[in-house]
């Protein structure tokens, strides 16, 4: 493949008889930035037959904007939270206007949060304090956890523990293996896949096999655009319309229909996101 084609998004897939959720994404990563960026990338993701996504925030501007995205659109539910790569900077303003951010009606998780231990941009303790301020919130407004696991398994799964988890745990780009899916799931933790799900290569083998034990009802498909775009355009551009590719190559994977799978993570989402009670933007 040529560096041309990794600079050229995938082409439009096509649409899926059901609409699924895009349960974690980037708008504002993905180039938007107004009101019709906004509409413009989920004109497209409709098309391919992705009826809602979820803008999540790494940071404050970002979760400030992705808040006000949701408003503009409401094919768009907000996430927010601090980033654990930034959480050496997690202070009392950014634990406040967090708090105020949850709360809006639009916000249907407290994410991405949890603890990143392949980049060394904040330490272990930092981020393992505000890991734990963040399951706090989620418990203190009802809505879900989303998380953040690089590299760091088993204190994800202890600091859970110690704390309490709360109602709703999502592994936003799940990336354990079998056994650790298992573990996961036994706890009720719901598991959300990426495009690194669909990827072929030998790493990839591992978590090909966690998404095809995970249960159904305790299963999402995401995008994390711009990042991760699935088989067979790895490297290339991605945005939301593109979970259609990997809920495709995971209904094979685990021997469904793709209409199927559709219905299934469908339903895991708009119990999971409570969308049935979000107010309209």
């Amino acid at each position: 493949m040529s560096k041309g084609d990794k600079r050229t998004p995938p082409p439009a897939p096509e649409p899926l008889s059901v609409p699924v959720v895009d349960a974690h994404t980037h708008l504002d990563a993905c180039g938007a930035s107004s009101a019709a960026d906004v509409h413009g990338m989920l004109d497209r993701a409709e098309a391919a037959g992705i009826g809602r996504v979820v803008t999540v925030a790494d940071d404050l501007d970002s979760a400030r904007w992705t808040v006000e995205a949701a408003h503009w659109d409401e094919r768009v539910h907000s996430a927010v939270a601090l980033h654990p790569t930034r959480a050496k900077d997690f202070g009392e303003t950014e634990r406040e206007t967090l708090r105020e951010l949850a709360r809006d009606p639009r916000v249907v998780a407290v994410g991405e949060t949890g603890l990143d231990y392949y980049w060394d941009f904040s330490p272990p303790e930092p981020q393992q304090e505000a890991f734990r301020w963040h399951i706090g919130l989620a418990k203190e407004t009802g809505k879900p956890l989303m998380i953040h696991d690089r590299d760091a398994h088993e204190d994800i799964v202890r600091i859970l523990d110690e704390e309490g988890a709360p109602e709703t745990v999502i592994f936003h780009c799940f990336s354990g293996d079998a056994e650790f899916a298992r573990r996961c799931v036994d706890a009720g933790y719901v598991l959300s896949f990426a495009g690194t799900a669909t990827f072929r290569n030998a790493n990839a083998r591992g978590l090909r096999e966690a998404a095809a034990s995970v249960p159904a009802g305790q299963m999402l498909v995401e995008t994390d655009a711009p990042f991760l775009a699935p088989h067979p355009f790895r490297g290339r551009p991605n945005e939301p319309y593109c979970v259609n590719y990997t809920v495709r190559d995971l209904a094979e994977l685990r021997g469904e229909s793709v209409e199927e799978l559709a219905v299934a993570v469908s339903t895991t989402a708009e119990r999971v996101f409570q969308l049935d009670r979000v107010v309209g933007s």
